[in-house]
């Protein structure tokens, strides 16, 4: 896995317009924070900040992982959630274009 698949997977995600659910996110956003920063590096956050308590949480489970696992994990759910839109093409072809990036390439 390279720096270059990792940063270009991580411009195709925030390029999906459509924003994945909950539970999706949270792992997109632990693997993507393992990939950068490494093991969990602050406090969890206090008893009112459910947001951040659950991605705080979902990025601990992740402690040990290596950046490279992290990485190839972040880049296979990229690829996975732009398939999906991809997909979208053939039920409803008209929503195919507002939900993605104006640089991304349409197929045709």
């Amino acid at each position: 896995m390279s720096q270059a698949e990792f940063d270009k997977a991580a411009e195709e995600v925030k390029c999906l317009k459509t924003q994945p659910m909950d539970e999706e996110m949270l792992f997109i956003y632990s693997h993507f924070k393992q990939a950068t920063v490494g093991d969990i590096n602050t406090d969890r956050p206090g008893l009112l900040d459910l947001k951040g308590k659950a991605k705080w949480d979902s990025w601990n489970k992740l402690k040990g992982t290596s950046k490279k696992n992290a990485m190839k994990t972040y880049v296979e759910k990229g690829k996975r959630a732009k398939e999906e839109i991809w997909n979208m093409e053939y039920k409803r072809p008209d929503l195919l274009a507002s939900h993605m990036c104006d640089t991304m390439p349409v197929k045709t």
